[in-house]
């Protein structure tokens, strides 16, 4: 009765989750990043005024300052934010031309009111007098200067802006202004102050300033009475505008001084079309590497993969519902991060399959070694298999909140959407496809035919190792010596090339341009340095793509490179254009080896909770021999190590410890039966039961990868081949160094429980002979 009212309760569950993700998906629109949809993303940093600490409180002022001048700019659904103490992040969906949303948002805009003193030589402009007083360039006459008195109204009092085309009076686009409470009575008295001057003394205009430069200083008209002034708390700055002008100046005065000045530390550009390949790309990618995985666990387990692959499907559901739902932003990095946890999903489906498999299997389970009843199987390879999910996708979890926390811009998208795939692959695998395969296992139909669920055969791996078992233990110190070599040689590539680190860690500028012909890369190198760089950096990307990287420039500098690749390759456009100040860069590759850091104590600290010293110890020593591993790949192969790849490498990180905690997980078990069989022949046994679940789940990653690689785009493929490279080595690190490791460590410290074979010999399976329990060697409990 139990049984079945947890199963009817596991049903409105199910029902309930995908109900609600269902009806999510279908009206919730999907938050898409700029890197998918186009615009600008930039950082800006506040600093200290000589009046003012640019702490948090200043730097929210300064934020619903800019808040406002963006409002004013007319952009559709733009974001702003602060990220710690001292930045703003800023994102414009749709803006093409960062230099100028930067020039717009970015400045100070000190707009003050002046009385107009006399007039002055322009040479004499500079600092205030002590007075108050100042000289600035009169606008409207070159040459001459205008002296003013001390602000007598500032931007703060402005109310609202807006610009005009003014067609009665022929004075083109203004910008009309409106002041709140008493500072309209205070342009009132300065305006009255100004007209009760001579018509033709300076002393009858009044100045408009912004950032220390006269916009327009207007004369009162002789309708203006003496004392009187401009009463209404409106005014009208002229000074020939264009309409765009107008709006932009509308904008800087609607929102106001910003209280600290602000710097542009990063800035990222994004074109729409490239946004659009990488939203295809990556959905051919996902449907692609899904249908593989699909079709490759319906062939290994039947039934059951085919119960699994429709989990799969539901899976995919409830990610996206979570996604959108929570109002995450989705980036390329975490579509990425989407369509690379349809392959962490399988894992959960094919644990439990295996050790069903072995349940149903297993000598003396029933007459002739086999049983009809699939639900008993079934039921123990759930809860038989719990611990090792638990354990392997909390490491993977780990690995992702690290990256969230010490992630920046689009990369933090991968961190959100891993997560959420991870929790969504526990519920599809332990929920859905549990009720799936209870359901199915009951029908009389499988009954009469258990074959056809997938659980009455042991696979063709396990029937070869189970028929040569393997004895790779008995050369254990022989593949750390080889696994040793292999590190060797790649950190001889970090010592003989380097790494190619991205101008998120040094800082400068990329960008990546779009040809009408297909790119001479050499043509293009030799334009670019004729054009004054002969450090850039020029790459091809594509057939029709080339993409240039400088130190730190400004946008004359890329003006002169556009125009010199124009003359090489013909007519060229901005695709993407991502600008990094060195200081950030400095901060963000401190950030990334205190993730990396962090990451491993994470693991380590982990699994000595979860498993003796020992056999963290030996996790994390495969783990870190991974990770170095895709490093001196990327040093040997000359590609880019930016955010995109620390993403890569932390998942590296989660998938690595990931398959090695389900081999230790298995060995801990075995252990756990009271053999007296030797922690190298225990080993062997653990690597033989569990292999067949690490080449499932290792293949159902790949083919999403290898779908990754070749339709990801530019983007994502560098991404593509570090996962690659880390999912295969992730696999034999744990058979030729996570094992040998964990043995010898065993042998060296044991726990107090020292198999009596290991007491004798340190390696009853190395030296040929059988333990008293090798029959048993496949009993578990």
């Amino acid at each position: 009765m139990s049984s079945r009212r947890s199963t009817y309760w596991r049903a409105l569950v199910a029902l309930a989750v995908v109900g609600v993700s269902l009806y999510v998906a279908l009206t919730t629109p999907a938050r898409l990043g700029l890197d998918l949809r186009g615009g600008t993303r930039i950082v800006l940093e506040t600093r200290d005024s000589p009046t003012v600490r640019a702490d948090a409180a200043a730097t929210d002022r300064a934020l619903e300052v800019l808040r406002k001048r963006v409002d004013g700019l007319g952009v559709a659904e733009p974001s702003l934010a602060r990220s710690g103490e001292r930045r703003i992040i800023v994102e414009l969906p749709g803006v093409q031309d960062p230099r100028k949303a930067a020039e717009v948002i970015g400045r100070t805009a000190q707009l003050t009111f002046h009385p107009v003193t006399g007039t002055a030589d322009p040479s004499d402009a500079g600092a205030p007098a002590a007075d108050g007083s100042r000289v600035l360039a009169d606008p409207g006459a070159p040459g001459s200067g205008l002296r003013l008195g001390p602000p007598a109204l500032t931007g703060d009092g402005v109310d609202d802006a807006e610009a005009v085309l003014d067609t009665q009076s022929g004075r083109g686009w203004t910008v009309d202004l409106s002041f709140r409470g008493t500072a309209g009575d205070t342009w009132a008295r300065l305006t009255g102050e100004a007209a009760c001057a001579p018509p033709a003394d300076p002393g009858r205009r009044v100045a408009i300033v912004l950032d220390d430069r006269i916009l327009s200083a207007p004369g009162m008209e002789a309708s203006v009475p003496c004392g009187a002034g401009i009463s209404g708390g409106s005014a009208q700055i002229t000074g020939g505008f264009s309409a765009d002008e107008a709006r932009d100046l509308a904008a800087l005065v609607k929102g106001g001084a910003l209280p600290v000045p602000v710097t542009a530390i990063e800035q990222s550009t994004v074109g729409p079309t490239l946004g659009a390949e990488a939203i295809r790309a990556s959905a051919a990618a996902a449907l692609i590497g899904l249908v593989c995985t699909g079709v490759f666990i319906i062939a290994v387990y039947r039934l059951l993969g085919l119960l699994a692959t429709v989990a799969l499907a539901l899976y995919g559901l409830i990610s996206y519902a979570a996604v959108v739902g929570l109002g995450a932003t989705l980036t390329l990095p975490g579509l990425a991060g989407f369509v690379l946890a349809v392959g962490i999903a399988v894992d959960a489906n094919v644990l439990v399959f295996e050790r069903a498999r072995e349940e149903y299997t297993r000598p003396g389970a029933g007459s002739r070694g086999r049983t009809r009843d699939l639900r008993g199987p079934l039921r123990t390879g759930f809860a038989k298999a719990w611990s090792a999910v638990a354990d392997s996708n909390v490491t993977t979890l780990l690995a992702a909140v690290l990256l969230f926390v010490f992630a920046t811009g689009p990369v933090k998208g991968f961190g959100v959407t891993l997560v959420i795939g991870v929790l969504a692959s526990m519920v599809s695998a332990m929920v859905i496809t549990r009720l799936l395969a209870e359901w199915a296992v009951r029908r009389s139909a499988v009954v009469r035919r258990p074959a056809v669920t997938g659980m009455a055969t042991v696979g063709r791996l396990r029937a070869r190792l189970t028929r040569r078992p393997p004895r790779l233990m008995r050369h254990r110190r022989r593949w750390l010596g080889a696994c040793a070599a292999l590190l060797m040689l790649a950190l001889g590539g970090v010592g003989a090339r380097g790494l190619d680190f991205g101008v998120e860690f040094t800082g400068g500028r990329v960008v990546q341009y779009a040809a009408e012909r297909q790119v001479d890369a050499d043509a293009a190198r030799e334009a670019v340095v004729g054009a004054g760089f002969p450090q850039a950096v020029v790459q091809t990307t594509g057939d029709e793509g080339v993409s240039v990287r400088t130190k730190e420039t400004g946008d004359d500098e890329q003006d002169r490179i556009r125009e010199a690749l124009t003359g090489a390759v013909g007519e060229v456009s901005v695709e993407r254009d991502d600008l990094v100040g060195p200081s950030l860069g400095d901060e963000l590759r401190t950030y990334a080896l205190i993730a990396l850091a962090l990451a491993v104590a994470a693991q380590l600290l982990y699994l000595s909770l979860r498993f003796r010293w020992t056999f963290a110890a030996a996790a994390v020593v495969a783990m870190v021999q991974d990770v170095l591993l895709v490093v001196g790949l990327f040093a040997w192969l000359g590609k880019p190590v930016d955010s995109v790849f620390l993403a890569a490498l932390l998942t590296v990180i989660g998938y690595s410890v990931n398959d090695t905690v389900v081999v230790l997980d298995r060995l801990r078990e075995l252990r756990r039966t009271g053999t007296s069989a030797s922690w190298a022949e225990l080993a062997d046994r653990a690597v033989a039961q569990t292999l067949p679940r690490t080449v499932n789940t290792g293949m159902g990653a790949l083919f999403v990868l290898v779908a990754l690689a070749f339709l990801g785009g530019d983007s994502l493929t560098d991404f593509s081949v570090a996962l690659l490279a880390g999912v295969v080595v992730g696999m034999a690190s744990t058979v030729f160094t996570a094992m040998p490791v964990a043995v010898l460590l065993q042998n060296r410290f044991p726990d107090g429980r020292r198999p009596a074979a290991a007491s004798r010999s340190g390696n009853g399976a190395g030296r040929g002979g059988r333990s008293r329990a090798g029959d048993r060697s496949g009993a578990v409990v």
